[in-house]
């Protein structure tokens, strides 16, 4: 009576998360899933046919061509912010606790104000005799103002800029919780700081590092309004197209379509996720 009673307490309390999960997850992502088959009607809306016409456009020249260099701009994003994020994650970590508290202070307070406000100060920053320009030049390094603003790297600065707290949170909360005995015991063994480090460190903080990367990579592809705003509508990303088919040409089915190509990039990044922490736990049982 008692494991009956639990499984109906249980039950009931796992229905609102299983209700939440169908209503605003898998019932969305069916219907796009659907949408992106049908045809676009020649006024509005869309026509109950079923095509792959909508998956063919992605491979023209012009799309095709947007889908490669956002994935370019993904990867260089995402390379920088392993490189920046990861090290700031794992000093941040070994802080004292006074400290720590106070370094994640400082990474969490942006978050509390609006990114379009914050995106609009790198203007200030990056604009013709902005702060980084009269910087540059009072240090003679330049002679004349430079043109960053609306410019690749300005773009390329603003997606690092946005993304970087997930990585540093995330290989933060990895290193906080590692054993460092293990690390003690390989420099016991004769390991130097470097092989104790590639060869304990960075496989036990792997998925602190993972989880960094699948929130900086995808994101960076979808992140429209950031290209809008320090690429002045030079740099044309998946998002800004997926936005342009559904405001302006309200071609719905090849918005959709675009849509589940890079929901399945993410869940192909979840899946190599869970096989890394996945071989990773069982090398930890072994």
């Amino acid at each position: 009576m008692k494991t009956d009673r639990r499984r109906g307490t249980n039950a009931a309390f796992l229905l609102p998360m299983y209700l939440f999960t169908i209503v605003f997850l898998v019932g969305p992502f069916l219907y796009m899933l659907a949408l992106s088959f049908l045809t676009r009607a020649e006024t509005w809306g869309v026509v109950n046919e079923w095509t792959l016409r909508n998956y063919a456009k992605i491979l023209e020249p012009l799309y095709w061509d947007t889908f490669v260099e956002s994935l370019k701009l993904a990867l260089l994003t995402t390379a920088i912010i392993v490189l920046t994020g990861y090290p700031f994650g794992y000093f941040m970590a070994r802080l004292p606790a006074n400290r720590r508290g106070l370094m994640l202070m400082l990474v969490m307070i942006p978050f509390y104000t609006s990114s379009l406000m914050r995106l609009y100060g790198w203007i200030i920053i990056f604009r013709a005799n902005g702060l980084l320009d009269k910087l540059l030049m009072a240090l003679h390094l330049t002679k004349e103002p430079l043109k960053l603003l609306y410019t690749y790297p300005s773009v390329v600065v603003g997606m690092v800029y946005a993304l970087l707290p997930f990585m540093m949170l995330s290989v933060y909360s990895s290193v906080e919780k590692m054993d460092w005995t293990l690390v003690e015991a390989a420099r016991d063994l004769g390991a130097g700081p470097a092989a104790a480090f590639c060869t304990v460190t960075l496989p036990l903080t792997l998925p602190g590092l993972m989880t960094g990367v699948i929130l900086s990579f995808v994101p960076s592809m979808g992140l429209f309004f950031i290209a809008d705003i320090l690429g002045g509508n030079k740099i044309v990303l998946v998002g800004s197209v997926i936005q342009e088919q559904l405001m302006k040409v309200h071609d719905w089915p090849f918005a959709a379509a675009l849509s589940v190509i890079l929901m399945l990039m993410m869940s192909l990044m979840i899946l190599l996720y869970q096989k890394v922490t996945g071989s990773r736990e069982m090398e930890g049982m072994l």
